[in-house]
Order: C-alpha cells, then structure tokens, then sequence
C-alpha cells in the first residue's frame, strides 16, 4: 500500500479488519437471546459454532486499529500525542460517553453483572465496561489508545529490521502464552472466575494483536507476500482451529454456554490470528486487481465501524422485543439472521446520520 496515497480513496488491512470485525460481532449478542429461548440441542449446537465462527472480532479490531494507525501515522511521536489523543475524543471517547449513558440510562437491563443502584454503582458502571454487554471491549480498546506511544516507539524500535521483528514477535508469544495459562488456571473455571472476570478487558489479554498489528506494517512487503504464497495453507489451518475451538467448547456438554467460550485460550488465539490473515489476503489482492470500488468502500465503512458497533445492542433490543415472542420461539434461525441483516443496516445508518447531522450543526452555529 502506498502511504502517500489520500486516506479518503483507499483502505488497507485494517480497515478491511475492521468491517469484518463490525459485522461479525454484530452477530454475537443475538446468539445469546436466541440460547435464552432454551432451544432445541441442534439449534444450541448452531449457535455454538456460529459463535465460534465470529470469536475473532476483539483481536481483529486491535489488530487493524494498530495496523492503520501506524501506517497513517509513520514519523509520530510523543511530540504528536496532544493532537492524537485530540483527535480520538471526538471520533472515540464523544461517541462512547453517550451510547454508554444511552445503555444506562435508556437499556439499564443490557447491563452486566450487577446493576447501579446508586450514582458510585452509576460510575463504576460507566466506566468498567458493564453498561452494556459489548462495551467491555470499549474499555480495552481505549486502553490501547492511551498507550499508543509505546507502539510507536515499538515501530521505530523494529524499524525495517527482520531480526529485532522476529525477536519481538517471539518474545510476545511466549509472554502471551504464559498469560493464557495463567488466565486458564486461575480464572476461566478457576477460583477467581468471578473477582477477576475484569482482566477480560486489560490491554494485556490482547497484546499480542496490537504487537502483531505494528509488526504486520512495518515489514508489509515480506508479510503481505509470504500471505500470498501461503493463503491455502492459512485456509486449512483455520479450519483446523475452528474444529479445536469446537470440541472445547462443546466438551462442556449441553445446555450451551457461550461463557465457555471465551477469547483467552490458545485455540481462539490461533483461530483469530489465522482469520486476521484470510482477511488481509483478501485486501492485499483486492489491491492487487485494482478493485477500487471496493477499496472505497471497505475505507468508508472503517469509517463509521466503531461508532456502528456502539450502537448494535441498541438495535437489536429494539428489533427483538418488537419482533413477537412466538416468532423467535418458532423460527429462532431465522429470526437471527433477520435481526443481524436489520441490526447492520440501522447500525451503519445512525453512524453516519449521526455524524453527518452533527457535522452539519456545527456548521450552521460556527464550531470546529
């Protein structure tokens, strides 16, 4: 990708991941109400896999974040971290503060764990991520935006030097695999399953996609080839870790709980990482064929992702509770599909009607 190119007419793999990531997690919230049906085992053995399909989302998002940062931003600096962190309030933190007063005070049942029940509970809701069941990942991701330095220097650091990459990346690996066994023995099933559940949501449960993220910019000519060469062989592999994912998470037996299926397992870690690559395949050769028109648009909707996401659980409550009860008990399937199809659709259209009227506002009383 040439960086001198004008963002507005081109995309790169992280927005590419970042649509991806969008419309897949989009899916995973309705999952949940339909297993809140008690449906039949064969519906529950769907929705498992369906909700193993899409476990990449989290790792995509910091994955393509960190990609199209560091590529947008190549020489930044500590100097360049005012207007950075200026411009992440208005496109991030703006639009998180109100979708998250939104889900507590408009949808205080999307709530997880616990429910305020005075202004402290208010606030520790608000901030922790529990306002509504995808804002967790909020918490996380913004973490990464406050440190996003740190992998600044991290990419001057590697700069175009294979061994420090490969030292990096090593030395990442290892960390990480340490910290999902760690996470494996002492919190998922373990005895601090439920003290401890906030680690989901600490920057180190998804270093390694940030990590990788930079790595896959600053040494894109040999990735994006070795991608190439090898897009058959990452096919078979993610397979095989889609069937891994499977059998572990059905090994917990019915009924199904998507709770036993979470991001901090070295299945869903390759899984993801497998999946991160099938997608920026697929960008590397829409490039490489001069697929424009799609460029645009994967760069228009990367636009608008974040802000769609925000929004998702507020569509799908609306959808699900106007759509009648004997429907979903009847149909569950489809009612999934048509919940998703219409949940993007509003999604993508409050995003962009939102920040187009806002932006017209201004306009009309002066402000920047």
């Amino acid at each position: 990708m040439n960086s001198n190119q004008k963002d507005e007419y081109i995309a790169d793999i992280g927005d590419y991941l970042k649509v991806f990531a969008c419309t897949a997690v989009m899916l995973q919230p309705i999952l949940g109400l339909v297993l809140k049906l008690h449906p039949s085992v064969e519906i529950q053995s769907l929705v498992g896999v369906l909700y193993n399909l899409v476990k990449y989302t989290a790792p995509a998002f910091i994955f393509g974040i960190l990609y199209t940062t560091l590529r947008t931003n190549p020489t930044s600096s500590w100097q360049d971290y005012g207007s950075y962190l200026g411009k992440q309030w208005h496109a991030l933190l703006v639009p998180t503060i109100w979708w998250t007063l939104i889900y507590l005070i408009g949808m205080p049942w999307v709530q997880q764990h616990e429910h305020f029940h005075n202004f402290k509970s208010f606030l520790w809701q608000f901030v922790n991520g529990n306002a509504a069941p995808h804002l967790w990942y909020n918490t996380m991701m913004l973490q990464f935006i406050i440190l996003m330095p740190l992998f600044w220097q991290l990419g001057r650091f590697v700069n175009n030097n294979p061994r420090r990459g490969k030292t990096i990346a090593l030395v990442t690996s290892l960390l990480y695999l340490g910290w999902l066994i760690f996470y494996d023995i002492e919190v998922f099933h373990g005895p601090h399953q439920n003290n401890w559940y906030l680690l989901d949501r600490v920057f180190i449960s998804f270093i390694i996609y940030g990590v990788f993220g930079v790595l896959a910019w600053k040494f894109a000519p040999q990735v994006n080839q070795w991608l190439r060469k090898h897009w058959k062989l990452m096919v078979a592999f993610v397979i095989l870790m889609f069937c891994w994912t499977n059998l572990e998470l059905f090994h917990f037996g019915f009924p199904v709980s998507l709770a036993n299926a979470p991001y901090y397992k070295v299945s869903m870690t390759l899984y993801s990482l497998g999946i991160i690559a099938l997608v920026a395949t697929l960008c590397i050769w829409h490039m490489e064929v001069k697929k424009d028109r799609l460029l645009k648009i994967f760069h228009f909707l990367a636009t608008y992702a974040y802000r769609a996401y925000l929004s998702n659980i507020f569509w799908t409550q609306i959808i699900w509770r106007i759509t009648p009860a004997q429907i979903h008990t009847a149909h569950p399937i489809l009612s999934f599909f048509v919940n998703w199809i219409i949940t993007w659709i509003l999604s993508f259209a409050s995003a962009i009607g939102l920040h187009v009227g806002w932006s017209k506002l201004k306009s009309l009383v002066g402000v920047k």
